[in-house]
């Protein structure tokens, strides 16, 4: 969209305050640093950012020096989905084995270890955590990201979450908000639906929500998710139920509103990128995050001048994005506060061994019977696909540690594969230990049924369920970690080599 050259600074300065976009590559490309100069109010980076070096600091100093008082965020839960160690798996257990854990001391350490390292990396912005909660075992998306179903137990662990992270200097950011846990859909795909009553929603998912704001969190994102029990046509991004009556009314938050990738199908596929972005900050949204591969130069310039055509033809009223881009640059001077030298007040446990601890803690092991032979064993990854905030690069399985613990240890990886192919994987392991691995088995159509064929070849196989476990705990041992961190891997690997040599 082109604007006329007698384009309000002003209100072109506003606009540029509210994006959050993305960039390609480890170094601030030219376009950006225009933009940065002009007053681009945010910056969102992802592992695309940051490469398998992770010198990320050189980076974001490259950022400020631009803009000094740019909001620079990332999403690093500190479990499957992790930025930061996206090219190694990542070295803390996730959200989910935090909440099988249930300290709540740990899970502020381990979140203060996420903010200590977000800082040293000159992020100050963290989307995180995640506090919906796991109650649709048919949702997609959430997983191993929440810290539960229960919903006390979820705001318990919410709160220390956001208190740890914080703590370090780090803003955490609450969502999917009002909660993406009830829903069988991905909002990366397609547009879901909460069919929660407004009771029921105040008794489950919003109640991680008052423990967040309580905490004092410095912001929360919404959910492209469409809840007709407050708003019946638009979704929670784009309605002022929900932003306004629900979220700043009734629950008391004034902290920053940011959206969800306003790039996703599930709003833009119907509102066009320009239209969502003016509709929800119309609604009551402060930031408009720019996500994937969308965040190019055309399309922040369209959103730019999306946002200024709405309010010149009076869609959006010019005091709602004044309100907006305050926001913004009251959470940009709190990240640009100095960090300072002294000890935070919790009691932190050094070295890492509180993240440890919460695996291990985590860890559900349930022996059936006896297992195979001892000795190196072979281990079987079924493979199957993971949404789409989880990075690709990301590496997951048992067959590393294993290895490391057990030299001599064999692996094979499958994905859908045949009766054929799992009876030779199967038979390759004879004589030794069987280890069968998958992440949230129970969801995937076939590998409930490989998983079948194997224990009925081999009954006296380790099964090692690196994801949601499902109602059964299949095979002669049976081990739950709870996510498939690089962390949870050592943990199981190190329980199962002790198993298989006494």
């Amino acid at each position: 969209m082109n604007l006329p050259n007698t384009m309000s600074p002003v209100l072109a300065g506003l606009a540029d305050t509210v994006l959050q976009p993305g960039f390609r590559g480890t170094t601030l490309p030219d376009w950006v640093r225009r933009r940065l100069a002009a007053g681009l109010g945010g910056i969102t980076l992802y592992s695309r950012n940051i490469g398998p070096d992770g010198r990320t600091s050189e980076l974001t100093a490259a950022i400020r020096a631009e803009n000094p008082h740019v909001l620079i965020a990332l999403d690093e839960e500190g479990g499957d989905v992790t930025r930061l160690e996206a090219f190694t798996g990542s070295s803390r257990p996730g959200n989910l084995a935090l909440g099988a854990a249930d300290d709540t001391t740990l899970t502020r350490t381990v979140a203060q270890g996420i903010g200590r390292d977000l800082a040293a990396a000159g992020v100050r912005l963290n989307y995180a955590p995640v506090v919906d909660l796991h109650s649709d075992l048919d949702n997609p998306v959430i997983g191993t990201r929440a810290f539960g179903s229960d919903p006390r137990l979820v705001a318990r662990h919410t709160a220390a979450w956001v208190t740890g992270l914080q703590s370090a200097g780090v803003a955490a950011c609450a969502k999917h908000f009002p909660g993406h846990g009830a829903t069988a859909v991905d909002s990366h795909d397609a547009l879901p639906t909460i069919t929660c009553s407004a009771a029921e929603l105040a008794a489950t998912a919003l109640i991680p929500y008052r423990a967040a704001i309580a905490a004092g969190v410095r912001a929360i994102m919404t959910g492209h998710l469409l809840v007709p029990a407050f708003d019946a046509e638009s979704p929670a991004t784009m309605s002022r139920r929900l932003m306004v009556n629900l979220l700043r009314h009734d629950l008391g938050f004034d902290g920053l509103i940011v959206t969800d990738g306003i790039e996703m199908p599930a709003v833009s596929a119907t509102y066009g990128l320009g239209g969502a972005a003016v509709r929800a900050l119309a609604a009551g949204a402060d930031a408009i995050c720019v996500g994937g591969e969308n965040a190019t130069p055309g399309v922040v310039g369209l959103l730019r001048n999306s946002i200024v055509a709405a309010v010149t033809d009076g869609t959006l009223p010019e005091e709602r994005l004044a309100e907006a881009a305050a926001r913004v640059r009251t959470l940009a001077e709190w990240t640009a506060t100095p960090l300072g030298d002294s000890p935070s007040a919790l009691q932190t446990i050094a070295g890492g061994a509180a993240e440890r601890a919460a695996a291990e803690r985590a860890l559900r092991v349930t022996v059936n019977r006896r297992p195979g032979p001892s000795g190196p064993p072979h281990v079987i990854e079924l493979d199957a696909p993971t949404n789409l905030a989880v990075d690709p690069n990301t590496p997951w399985g048992l067959a590393t540690p294993l290895s490391e613990l057990l030299p001599g240890t064999t692996s094979v990886r499958l994905a859908e594969p045949s009766t054929a192919e799992l009876a030779t994987a199967a038979d390759a392991g004879t004589g030794r230990a069987l280890v069968v691995v998958a992440r949230t088995a129970f969801r995937h159509a076939w590998l409930p049924t490989a998983l079948r064929l194997l224990l009925d070849r081999r009954p006296d196989s380790i099964v090692v369920e690196l994801g949601v476990p499902g109602g059964d705990r299949p095979g002669a041992v049976h081990v739950a970690t709870f996510g498939s961190t690089a962390l949870c891997a050592r943990v199981a690997a190190a329980a199962i080599a002790a198993l298989i040599s006494s």
